[in-house]
């Protein structure tokens, strides 16, 4: 048996660390490959963390409540059946005997390990901003051992315990002799931005009145801000609106529900309509199905349409994979079973990933205007709103009862301008507009 290493996997596109939850298993139990180890939440899924291994828990290495980047251990566990491999205990090297020349040497300290510089440098997680403030660490002290550089928890965890805390503390105390200290300015980014807000411990001072409940942020509710605000510091936000004219598509709806229901088992809804149209419109004008990614834009050639599902406790976005390609009928089938997942508590990583642009129904608990907060990393959300009837003024001059709906789209103006998002939205417009019972097949 070898001592193997469980890590942090990739539970999503553009996640790079999770936070442990609830650990499943405690050292000394014997798990299956594939059992579930431990919860863990995202700023995407909530999901868990497999064994690669059958065999025996021997270490938890990560506590509940700890932020873990990918990659990163977070047990060990002795498995069964892989080739004998040392184990990594703490036990002193043994060493071969020298010559006698040698032995009288002194010992050569080993030389400091260099900083590791790459994309992520300078760029630190909330858990690592914690430990660097409590412990007063000035971070371009600190070499990175993550993915480009990035400094982990563990880095803080050695860096602390070779003395680098203390040292880190004196240098600031002393002023240089050559010049007047100058303050390290390190780099502003969103996990920064996180631990100036609710990732810190400092807290607003609100006055607590009889009667007034406390309620404890949960996990999946802090994953949630963490993504809201990520959205909104780094993506520039721009909205616009139209009207649309759904008479002839509700009116097609209606005749046809009823039998969909009894034929296929599940709601024909107005929101497989709507994503169907958006689907079309997307191929056509393809820079809205687009995400901005530093130095570059990646205009995305599948079209996955994210839809927002709302439980009592949070808010989840499955995606709905190549929507341009199904029926409404296979639109609709979709909706529904990833809805109910949502509700059973049964959605997997797999059903959050990959989403290109997103629909939110808001129209079904009677919003009628709203502005999106666009998913990050997509470059737009488009707010399906209430139909509701209006008195409207036809071509020919006489007013007739009309069904409307309110299409409000949210962009990312680093990728989008409003000429691309205007005629993107003059197109769905029009294709719902034109969806009737003479031209519109469900199968």
């Amino acid at each position: 048996m070898a001592i193997q290493k469980i890590t942090m996997p990739q539970l999503g596109e553009s996640v790079t660390e999770g936070t442990i939850e609830k650990w499943l298993v405690q050292p000394g139990d014997t798990v299956r490959k594939y059992d579930a180890l431990a919860e863990v939440t995202t700023d995407k899924v909530t999901a868990e963390i497999p064994s690669s291994f059958a065999g025996k828990i021997t270490e938890i290495v990560a506590n509940e409540g700890d932020t873990v980047e990918v990659g990163e251990t977070v047990c060990l566990i002795e498995a069964e059946g892989t080739a004998a491999q040392q184990k990594p205990a703490e036990e002193p090297a043994k060493t071969i005997a020298q010559p006698e020349t040698e032995q009288k040497t002194q010992p050569v300290k080993p030389a400091e390990k260099p900083a590791v510089k790459g994309k992520a440098a300078g760029r630190y997680s909330p858990a690592v901003l914690r430990l660097s403030q409590e412990h007063e660490i000035d971070l371009s002290q600190v070499s990175g051992s993550g993915r480009e550089g990035r400094i982990t928890r563990k880095d803080i965890l050695a860096f602390i315990e070779d003395g680098g805390a203390q040292t880190s503390q004196a240098v600031t105390e002393q002023p240089s002799a050559s010049s007047e200290k100058q303050p390290v300015q390190q780099e502003l980014t969103y996990t920064e931005n996180e631990k100036s807000g609710y990732e810190q411990n400092v807290t607003p001072n609100i006055q607590l009145e009889n009667g007034d409940i406390e309620i404890p942020v949960t996990s999946i509710r802090r994953a949630i801000a963490k993504n809201m605000v990520r959205s909104v510091t780094e993506a520039p936000h721009a909205w616009t609106m139209v009207e649309v004219d759904v008479t002839e598509l509700v009116a097609l709806r209606d005749s046809v529900k009823v039998e969909f229901k009894e034929k296929e088992g599940f709601n024909l809804t107005y929101f497989a309509f709507f994503i169907k149209a958006v689907s079309q419109a997307l191929k056509e004008f393809p820079a809205v199905n687009s995400m901005w990614a530093g130095d570059k834009i990646v205009m995305k050639k599948d079209v996955n349409i994210s839809i927002a599902v709302a439980t009592d406790e949070a808010l989840y976005v499955p995606v709905i994979k190549q929507t341009d390609e199904k029926t409404i009928k296979a639109l609709a089938r979709d909706i529904h079973e990833l809805a109910g997942k949502v509700r059973n508590g049964k959605l997997q990583t797999k059903d959050m990933q990959g989403g290109t642009f997103t629909v939110n129904n808001t129209g079904s608990f009677g919003s009628v205007q709203s502005m999106g907060i666009i998913n990050y990393p997509q470059a737009a959300i488009l707010q399906v709103e209430t139909i509701v009837k209006r008195p409207v003024v036809m071509n020919n001059g006489m007013v007739a009862v009309r069904d409307i709906v309110n299409l409000c789209l949210s962009l990312d103006h680093r990728v989008l301008d409003g000429l691309v998002c205007g005629r993107f939205l003059a197109r769905v417009k029009e294709l719902l507009e034109n969806m009737s019972k003479d031209n519109t097949s469900l199968y």
